[in-house]
């Protein structure tokens, strides 16, 4: 029951789309943060996982296939988290759940400026509407 009344409210929040002024609590990576949220039980400690619509990033970590990915993955997470630690306002609207469930996809605003959109700017991200992923050796 306590699982329904949750799905019901945070879609219920999707719905409304935001903007939303959650407080950033870290980037895990270069394309999802995690944000602190007071809607959520104290089971899941108020937090919310939030990836960044349209693109992704490079793995890093056991994830990452190879090295250069593994580069790549480093560079756009500390691209992120550069870019949340100084920011004066942080603001994120809210698309749809992710299709692996557990986090919401959105943009994420800072300073007024997408992420999305900086990301791709700054050659560390490319444009990913769920289809197949493709390697990161050609990836430059």
């Amino acid at each position: 029951m306590r699982l329904f009344l949750l799905t019901l409210f945070l879609s219920s929040i999707l719905y409304a789309q935001g903007p939303y002024e959650w407080k950033v609590i870290r980037a895990i990576d270069g394309d999802t943060i995690e944000v602190q949220v007071d809607f959520l039980p104290s089971e899941l400690n108020n937090k919310l996982h939030v990836r960044v619509w349209g693109i992704d990033t490079p793995e890093k970590g056991f994830r990452a296939q190879n090295e250069h990915e593994q580069e790549l993955g480093v560079k756009a997470s500390e691209f992120t988290k550069n870019a949340i630690a100084s920011a004066k306002e942080i603001k994120i609207n809210l698309i749809m759940w992710d299709k692996f469930g557990g986090r919401v996809l959105g943009d994420v605003l800072i300073d007024g400026k997408s992420l999305r959109q900086l990301l791709l700017d700054n050659h560390l991200a490319r444009e990913y509407f769920g289809d197949k992923k493709k390697s990161w050796d050609d990836f430059k």
